[in-house]
């Protein structure tokens, strides 16, 4: 819900800075591995319980998931670039609520597992939406230029950052506010499939 609005504050600084790498020869896989490493090395210091220090590992790992697409912009775009973001997305999505459970699995696992639960389902509903999409020959660019068919919803990235920075700064309360999350993302999921049928049952009716 907040990612067409975000994107037209961060993408000016980020492509400036975008285009300075990619003169100096940084490539947008490069630094979307880079994103992962820090997010997987922010997932493992939540699991020992500094939730501090992680927040800055996470942070840093968003910036590079801004970035890699603004060095591609900058230099070449490529099918396997785009492929390689939204896989390295997915495995940061699920490291970051595994480390949480981890860190308490007395008091996290249920949860987690719920959390997780309804990220699989909201993400198969993204990915699947954005292969009929590309079937159907559909664009938006409402989240800036990506390689794959962006649908909005009631959840989107820059919501679930913030709820990942609201469970570094509160690891406590990590169980009710994935409960809280994990409904929304269901509800998220749930209106994309009602979205999509509408959408690609008209289209087919208008062919």
């Amino acid at each position: 819900m907040l990612d067409a609005s975000a994107r037209k504050l961060i993408d000016p600084p980020l492509n400036a800075l975008g285009r300075r790498l990619a003169a100096r020869g940084v490539t947008a896989d490069g630094v979307t591995l880079v994103g992962l490493g820090l997010g997987l090395c922010a997932a493992a210091l939540i699991a020992i319980g500094w939730t501090g220090v992680a927040l800055i590992a996470l942070l840093a790992s968003r910036l590079a998931d801004g970035l890699d697409g603004a060095v591609a912009r900058a230099s070449q775009t490529t099918d396997f670039g785009g492929y390689l973001d939204i896989a390295v997305d997915f495995l940061f999505y699920g490291a970051i609520p595994f480390g949480f459970v981890a860190m308490n699995p007395d008091a996290n696992a249920v949860a987690g597992a719920w959390l997780l639960t309804s990220f699989y389902f909201n993400g198969t509903s993204f990915l699947g939406y954005a292969i009929l999409a590309e079937k159907r020959g559909l664009e938006t660019r409402a989240q800036g230029i990506k390689s794959l068919y962006y649908s909005n919803g009631l959840l989107e990235g820059t919501e679930t950052i913030i709820f990942f920075v609201l469970l570094c700064l509160f690891p406590a309360y990590f169980a009710p506010l994935a409960w809280i999350f994990g409904l929304l993302c269901f509800a998220t999921a749930t209106l994309r499939l009602i979205a999509a049928r509408r959408v690609f049952t008209s289209l087919k009716e208008d062919q």
